[in-house]
């Protein structure tokens, strides 16, 4: 399974982003698929995942901002960043899980300037 994650960017607080990952390869066998995020200095971080069945989960932290989904069709999941701020600054990571195998796609840069 390869990720190419793409969308990032710089904004204002309070501004959108939308964020793009499409997967290729055996995708067949994805069953949860989904961001992380990093910012300096912290722990990588579930931001928001969804699974085959289309069940979601999110960080408390973006709760009511952020939204993901997925084309099934198109192999690609979408993240909707509304209401961005500052501590959402962080490069982003799309993820794919398959039975016992986890991929990671190449980071995308967020920044949010207060």
């Amino acid at each position: 399974v390869q990720l190419q994650a793409s969308g990032g960017g710089l904004v204002r607080a309070g501004g959108s982003l939308r964020l793009s990952c499409a997967a290729s390869g055996s995708t067949f066998r994805i069953n949860v698929i989904g961001w992380y995020r990093q910012a300096p200095g912290m722990q990588r971080e579930l931001v928001a995942v969804i699974s085959g069945g289309g069940s979601t989960n999110y960080a408390d932290s973006v709760k009511g901002r952020f939204t993901i989904s997925r084309d099934n069709a198109k192999n690609t999941v979408y993240l909707q960043m509304n209401s961005l701020k500052p501590e959402d600054t962080a490069v982003y990571y799309c993820s794919a899980t398959t039975v016992g195998v986890h991929y990671w796609g190449q980071g995308t840069q967020v920044t949010v300037s207060s």
